[in-house]
């Protein structure tokens, strides 16, 4: 099985805004980080995929040769995280694992205390746990997350997991995500968006762009960078640089920007620095050049 994930034209129509249509392939046995500003598409691509809200058109097909979300089995293949609050606020750590317990038979109660314990959370030991309304954003996050972890999954499909993290818990969920695809031995996957890849850079391996509801790129992470060249330099050649840069910020001192590595030659000739960008760095290029040319 190549692809986990492969959509075929999808569509989705709201009022004054439009997702694709998408045709996309997600490899199947790595971390795939949907990158885009906030209401470029993201949620509602993963919202899509996973039969939370319906398509307007096209087809999704999962793990090579399914196509109906609404199997029971297909579901129990994947574990689903909004970045909402979609468990009862009322709820505690004891209700959240007997919801589990009934709604899916691949839920483990030792994993998910293990998930709390990991993320400093109380567990299902505790006499009267803290309910969600009184947790703060980050928590209940996490609580989510220990519940959809504690699931004998193959694809995790994660909306924003990290947005309302401290930098540590980011830290810890890389880990969990490396983890995960290791235990998997190339069978597991990981979709997941966000709109701030710097602290999520470790766990992507795969990267798709979204903006205005279309892709823009994609493509593994290591390629992008072979793919395009990070460009700075003193202000006096931004203006000579500019035609083959994709996109730029400069002030009185200095420029940088982003540029596709077949110009290379003709910008060194400038008295450019050239280096290799990181994932924030080519994220920032990519979608400042779609701003600009009002994809």
């Amino acid at each position: 099985m190549e692809n986990v994930i492969r959509t075929n034209g999808i569509i989705k129509k709201y009022k004054g805004f439009t997702l694709g249509p998408v045709n996309l392939e997600i490899p199947c046995g790595f971390s795939t980080a949907l990158i885009g500003a906030n209401g470029a598409g993201k949620t509602t691509l993963i919202d899509t995929i996973c039969g939370v809200t319906g398509k307007s058109g096209g087809e999704c097909v999962y793990f090579g040769d399914k196509t109906d979300i609404d199997d029971a089995g297909l579901r129990n293949k994947i574990g689903y995280c909004s970045s909402m609050c979609f468990l009862p606020l009322t709820w505690n750590v004891k209700n959240i694992a007997e919801a589990m317990e009934i709604g899916f038979d691949n839920f483990d109660r030792n994993k998910f205390n293990a998930f709390c314990n990991r993320f400093n959370l109380e567990t299902t030991d505790v006499k009267k746990p803290k309910r969600l309304y009184k947790m703060s954003d980050g928590n209940k996050m996490r609580s989510y997350l220990a519940a959809v972890l504690a699931r004998d999954t193959e694809l995790l499909v994660l909306d924003e997991p990290a947005s309302s993290l401290d930098p540590l818990a980011r830290d810890v969920l890389c880990d969990i995500f490396r983890e995960y695809l290791a235990e998997g031995d190339g069978n597991r996957s990981i979709i997941f968006s966000t709109h701030n890849i710097a602290d999520m850079e470790y766990a992507t391996d795969y990267a798709v762009f979204m903006a205005n509801g279309n892709i823009i790129e994609q493509g593994f992470v290591e390629d992008l960078k072979e793919k395009y060249i990070l460009v700075h330099g003193e202000a006096d050649k931004c203006e000579k640089a500019k035609p083959f840069l994709l996109s730029c910020t400069a002030n009185s001192m200095n420029f940088e920007g982003i540029a596709l590595a077949e110009n290379l030659a003709k910008l060194t000739q400038l008295d450019t620095a050239i280096e290799k960008p990181n994932l924030q760095q080519l994220s920032v290029g990519i979608l400042r050049k779609a701003e600009k040319d009002g994809k």
